[in-house]
């Protein structure tokens, strides 16, 4: 009987605590978000990964009735925000707008990384997969002649490590897509890395560097504008926001099998709980389908998902295999 007892006791003291824990969860969830929440960006102003952070994060502030700040953290391809947002408290009040560069290539290109992109993050949903475009300065390419793929291979291969390649930082899938293309066609170019591509796509206009294989929806402006020349996209299909640039696959050849595109997508910290986290998945997928911001992402050349956390980290899985093969191929390395 007092073995029943204290067996009784031990059962009751354990549900207790799971009801509180259960309890404390709910609650938490319940009066989320209770204060402004962070959306910690790991690249500079003005680039795609802050521009889909930013229209997220005006719409999350309508329906979830707290600020939504966006604060830019960029360095190191990304690896600074992420490290930042990995260290934060789980409680949902930071979040991450993660790259393919920060969860898909970091991991295979950097000696060491200061996070897990798998064991610090709790996927919460891709905001928008996006295509890169092949973009040159316009007075480098009248200039020089350069009118599609096939002429810039010729101009290249005609003046080795005289032309400057931009990208987003080392890491990003801008970097390793202007690095799979120099290696697929046997061609070189001095890689500039910036720290976003805000200020690169400025020096690319003011041509201090002369190519760049930027996200389409910061590289948009400019490409309409006249300042940068499309010459294809890196994705396997044509974007419907810039029709007049195939795929670079399309050239043939050497890159009948190019394609090297990107995504965006929101984290948490690990641990975050999870009916925060599936508030948050349904508040930013419901934004996506809203037909304003829809319409608004579609014109920049950005298709929006919204995926399940689920979805999401399977995601993230087959990336990273995928990208481990592109920066082994394409022998870049960052220490």
């Amino acid at each position: 009987m007092n073995r029943f007892k204290m067996g009784f006791r031990h059962l009751l003291s354990a549900s207790v605590a799971l009801a509180c824990v259960v309890g404390a969860t709910s609650g938490h969830a319940q009066n989320y978000p209770a204060k402004p929440v962070t959306i910690v960006v790991p690249f500079a102003a003005g680039g795609t990964t802050d521009i889909l952070a930013r229209a997220v994060g005006a719409e999350l502030s309508k329906s979830m009735g707290q600020q939504f700040i966006i604060d830019n953290r960029p360095g190191a391809g990304g690896n600074i925000g992420a490290q930042i947002v990995s260290r934060a408290a789980p409680d949902g009040y930071t979040l991450l707008m993660g790259t393919v560069g920060t969860h898909g290539i970091n991991q295979s290109l950097y000696s060491k990384l200061p996070y897990d992109p798998v064991k610090d993050f709790a996927p919460v949903t891709v905001v928008a997969a996006v295509p890169n475009v092949l973009v040159l300065n316009a007075e480098f390419a009248d200039k020089n002649k350069i009118t599609d793929v096939k002429s810039l291979i010729s101009y290249l291969k005609q003046n080795p490590g005289k032309t400057n390649m931009a990208s987003s930082g080392n890491g990003t899938s801008i970097h390793l897509a202007g690095e799979l293309f120099k290696t697929q066609t046997k061609t070189f170019m001095v890689h500039i890395p910036y720290r976003g591509s805000s200020p690169a796509i400025t020096d690319l206009v003011g041509g201090q560097v002369q190519v760049m294989f930027d996200n389409l929806p910061s590289a948009m402006p400019f490409i309409k504008g006249g300042q940068l020349k499309a010459l294809g996209v890196t994705s396997s299909k044509p974007s419907p926001a810039l029709p007049q640039a195939a795929p670079i696959s399309q050239t043939g050849g050497e890159l009948a099998n190019y394609e090297a595109s990107s995504w965006f997508g929101i984290l948490a910290p690990a641990g975050t709980p999870k009916p925060i986290v599936n508030q948050l998945q349904q508040e930013i997928a419901k934004a996506l389908a809203s037909p304003a911001v829809k319409e608004k992402l579609i014109a920049q050349g950005a298709d929006p998902v919204g995926n399940t956390p689920e979805q999401f980290a399977a995601h993230i899985d087959s990336e990273t295999k995928k990208w481990a093969k592109v920066v082994k191929d394409s022998g870049a390395k960052v220490d």
